[in-house]
Formats: structure tokens, sequence, C-alpha cells
């Protein structure tokens, strides 16, 4: 298990974060005793799963799976601290509910071009900030 420090920029309102990238041993003994899949992005940089996990010891953890393409097999784990991905959850959650209220409005808005930045966006440009600063941190 490695960590790394990712910053992000003035205008993406969120403090740098330190990101553990996991090994798939340490990822199956994070999630021995189980997880919860929490929900998950589908980005033009992969496929992002979000859950929580609990260890023999009963420790939680925070967790993403990056899965790139079609591959069936994820191509990285990230472990958060809880507030971080607190972060992340709020920002799901915030653009899901937006989604919502917008499916209510008229239908011809649905050109994927003309889409406002929101909270789903902003989740998946800080996951670019992550992987991107990963890349070169060896698990």
């Amino acid at each position: 298990m490695n960590t790394f420090i990712v910053g992000f920029y003035q205008e993406d309102n969120v403090d740098s974060m330190q990101v553990q990238k996991l090994t798939a041993a340490e990822f199956e003994k994070t999630t021995s005793r189980g997880f919860r899949r929490l929900f998950e992005l589908d980005t033009n940089i992969g496929y992002f799963v979000f859950f929580d996990a609990e260890d023999d010891e009963g420790d939680l953890s925070h967790l993403v799976l990056q899965y790139e393409e079609d591959n069936q097999d994820p191509s990285d784990c990230y472990s958060f601290t809880k507030n971080d991905f607190y972060e992340f959850m709020a920002l799901y959650l915030q653009g899901m509910d937006e989604v919502e209220v917008e499916g209510e409005e008229v239908e011809d808005e649905e050109d994927d071009d003309n889409e406002e930045y929101g909270p789903i966006h902003h989740l998946a440009h800080l996951m670019f900030h992550i992987v991107e600063e990963g890349k070169s941190v060896k698990p």
C-alpha cells in the first residue's frame, strides 16, 4: 500500500487528499469481512465503483475501484479517509438529486453537449486528478 498526496486547483474548492493505492492482496484483506457497494460513476477516464468495507479486525475502509474500458478486473484500487469519501458521496447524491429534478423538466433539453457543470461532473473531475497523480504510484 503506497500513499500519495493529490493537490487540486484552487477553483476545485477541495483540500489536498491523502490517497492510498492498494494491491490485490491488500484489497482482499481490507474487504475480508464484507463490503457495501454504494454507487458507481461512469466517466471518460474509466468506470468507478465506490464502496465501504470491513476487515477481520473490524476496521472500516472507504474504497474506490477503477475499471478501464471493457476490462472485468479493476485497474486500480484507492483508499480514502472518511472525510474525503464523504465529499465524494455528497457530490454524487447532490448530482443525483439534480438529475431527478431535471427529469421532470421539458424533454427537449437532452443534448449532452449543453449540460451544465454540476456535482457529478465535479466528482469526475476530482477522480481525474486522483488517477493522474496515482499513475506513477505502485500499489
